[in-house]
């Protein structure tokens, strides 16, 4: 569910409306609900009754943004971490480093260090070789690495192959054959102390089937390690389950199926349990407001040109994914057309041959379901500055991201000190 519905004809974000936000702050803006993120835990939460208390990690990557790693950490969640930036920003906003779980296959020598020395609750290993590089950095520190292999089960999460990371010949986890031999020179290095398994195997999962053949192998894994007298205290079952974008399609598994799922299938393991959804809390708390600049016929179809663009939202032309699309202030009858963005790419293209209601220039259209892998996988292609970022609570709302402008993206430029002189013989 999500808190972006029609008040008197008009959408609004919880209690505020959203042409208001629109005069406030201009277009495209990004517009966050923090009644829908708090939502989403809670349901998630509940979904894992009956399993302990276990660490529920944010998978920052899906939203960074300061105030939404806020608002979750003040309902209790953790974060899941894959760089020394998503780190620093999940303590800038107040989510304490013991519940920080630092994943990511290419973690540098600065970064490890840098997660030690923040003490967070523990490195996710995706390789023997970066266990033996992680070993040297903490034994240099004097200190010990609390570590979870991650397990690469060679299983297929039926997802974008974009967005895969469970099957055999991709780049995250050890291959499960490997696991034991990996456990037993983790326990043997300096600084290394392996307390945990991790698994996942992808993201906008489904079917849970993909999800109990990774879970099966895991549990396998775990009592074969107990079976050679290792002492295994922590599973990560990462995240991955999917959420509603194209209303044609079946919605993937609730939540609550989920957890039955892990309750089955984790019953006597013993373990402290820890998850990592993101897209699942944030995805539905987020639109991305945009204004039409003119309706354009073309020889056989009609476009709606957007001021926003491929830039500011890439996963349609990325990944090639659906987003609802919805007039603001919706009109009587309907239309069909292709939306599109300014930026001179075919690909700039967010829907093809939609049916919507009439659009004309100066209407606001809300892309739906872009709280995730929407503002933080933007750019300034094209050389154009990053959009607002807005957070809603009630009937209140704060700019969490300024829009960048012109002069503040140029000025990140630099001139080589041969190129900051008049040209020799210029006039």
């Amino acid at each position: 569910m999500d808190h972006f519905l029609l008040h008197q004809g008009v959408m609004h974000a919880e209690d505020v409306p959203l042409p208001l936000l629109a005069e406030a702050v201009g277009t495209p803006f990004y517009c966050y609900s923090s009644a829908t993120m708090r939502r989403h835990v809670q349901v998630f939460r509940a979904a894992l009754h009956g399993l302990g208390d276990p660490l529920v990690a944010f998978a920052v990557k899906a939203n960074p943004n300061l105030a939404v790693l806020a608002t979750l950490g003040r309902e209790g969640c953790g974060a899941d971490v894959v760089s020394e930036g998503e780190m620093r920003r999940a303590l800038a906003a107040g989510i304490p480093a013991s519940r920080i779980i630092f994943s990511g296959v290419g973690k540098t020598r600065h970064e490890m260090r840098a997660a030690l020395e923040a003490g967070i609750f523990q490195l996710n290993v995706e390789s023997a070789e970066e266990l033996e590089i992680l070993s040297e950095v903490a034994a240099g520190m004097g200190r010990d690495a609390p570590v979870a292999l991650r397990i690469n089960p060679d299983v297929d999460a039926a997802t974008n192959p974009k967005i895969a990371t469970g099957g055999g010949e991709v780049k995250f986890g050890i291959p499960a054959h490997r696991i034991a031999a990996v456990w037993a020179r983790a326990e043997a290095l300096p600084g290394i102390r392996p307390l945990g398994l991790a698994i996942h195997i992808g993201s906008q999962l489904g079917s849970l089937a993909p999800l109990e053949a990774a879970f099966a192998r895991l549990g396998g894994l775990l009592a074969e390690l107990r079976g050679a007298g290792h002492r295994v205290e922590r599973v990560d079952l990462g995240g991955g389950l999917g959420i509603p974008y194209d209303p044609a399609v079946p919605p993937p598994p609730e939540p609550a199926l989920y957890g039955a799922l892990v309750r089955r299938m984790t019953a006597g393991w013993d373990v402290a349990l820890a998850f990592e959804p993101g897209r699942l809390i944030v995805g539905n708390a987020g639109v991305l407001v945009a204004r039409v600049i003119l309706v354009k016929e073309g020889q056989a179809r009609r476009f709606v040109v957007l001021d926003a663009a491929m830039n500011d939202l890439i996963r349609p032309t990325l990944y090639g994914v659906y987003h609802d699309i919805r007039a603001v202030v919706p009109r009587p009858g309907t239309m069909v057309a292709t939306f599109v963005g300014p930026v001179c790419e075919t690909g700039d293209t967010f829907a093809e041959d939609r049916p919507t209601t009439p659009l004309a220039p100066g209407d606001l259209v809300a892309l739906m379901t872009a709280g995730a892998y929407g503002a933080t996988m933007a750019s300034s292609y094209n050389s154009r500055p990053l959009v607002a970022e807005v957070l809603v609570d009630g009937d209140r709302f704060a700019v969490v991201r300024p829009r960048q402008t012109l002069d503040e993206l140029i000025a990140q430029d630099r001139l080589a000190p041969w190129l900051a002189a008049p040209a020799e013989g210029a006039a």
